[in-house]
């Protein structure tokens, strides 16, 4: 039996999930029915993330990890995104099992992520990873240019329903960006919606690997918001933030002024988000990047 630890039986998100507390309490039992019926063998100590336990194992020799998501998880979801991208740049799907909800996994290093390099080889980095992901999409992926749209008509509302935290210029320019978006002729490449440092670990295979992408279909550059703001603490003055900006804009090859409405309409999206469940680090920074790129 694993152990599961105890990181993962605090976090809040179990305080009011019933059937994720009773998850947990047959946890090791379903870890264990698992691995005897794959023949997976135990080779480590057991990691997590938000969302899953992870347990490192082997098959035949083979390291790999057992991941292992609670009730709700969107497991189908997230084992198509790795089938389509099949391990460009993201973490090998091996085998899953929709009814456990658990899927094996190449196995990275957890313990190196994009979080720990410095940051503007961190952001080079993502452009790059960014760049590779650029495949096809398949027409069935949410599409960015529909988020933007339906950020234009939804920002408003939201902005006053928390507060209007920032000034009607700036929530009026993040719908002027949103619509502009929608507007505007999209690719149909395929989108990590989810592209943030610590989502990009050490690996064999490459020297880095996304997990738990999210597939869209569209604009490459949706997520440079969500890069700027995860480690915006480390961009002190006005000329780091653009540094690092243009830092992605260049690795991902990307264009500049679609890459900046794209910082406005998501950091907007992330205040009003954040602010509705009562989220207190990130909104500054939000509110700084709607400062700086509207």
């Amino acid at each position: 039996m694993v152990a599961v630890p105890q990181s993962f039986l605090s976090m809040p998100r179990w305080w009011h999930d019933e059937p994720g507390r009773a998850w947990l309490a047959d946890l090791p039992e379903l870890v264990a029915t698992k691995c005897a019926t794959c023949r997976l063998e135990l080779d480590g100590d057991v990691t997590h993330g938000t969302n899953a336990l992870v347990v490192p194992v082997r098959r035949s020799k083979e390291p790999a990890v057992l991941r292992v998501a609670p009730p709700g998880d969107d497991v189908a979801t997230e084992t198509a995104a790795l089938s389509h991208w099949g391990g460009r740049g993201v973490v090998r799907l091996l085998d899953v099992d929709l009814d456990a909800r658990a899927s094996l996994l190449e196995r990275l290093d957890p313990a190196q992520s994009l979080q720990d390099v410095p940051i503007i080889e961190a952001v080079t980095i993502l452009g790059g990873l960014t760049r590779l992901l650029a495949i096809p999409a398949p027409a069935s992926a949410p599409s960015t240019a529909q988020i933007a749209r339906d950020s234009a008509a939804s920002f408003v509302a939201e902005w006053e329903a928390v507060g209007a935290p920032t000034s009607r210029g700036i929530v009026d320019a993040a719908v002027a960006r949103a619509s502009w978006l929608a507007e505007q002729p999209s690719s149909d490449e395929s989108v990590d919606g989810d592209l943030h440092f610590e989502q990009v670990l050490a690996g064999r295979r490459h020297s880095w690997t996304v997990v738990d992408p999210v597939l869209l279909r569209g604009d490459r550059e949706y997520d440079v918001g969500r890069v700027l703001w995860s480690r915006l603490d480390e961009l002190p003055e006005d000329r780091d933030v653009f540094r690092a900006f243009y830092a992605f804009v260049e690795a991902a090859d990307v264009p500049a002024e679609r890459a900046r409405a794209w910082v406005v309409v998501r950091s907007m999206s992330y205040l009003v988000w954040g602010l509705g469940r009562g989220l207190i680090w990130d909104p500054p920074k939000c509110i700084r990047l709607l400062g700086l790129f509207s």
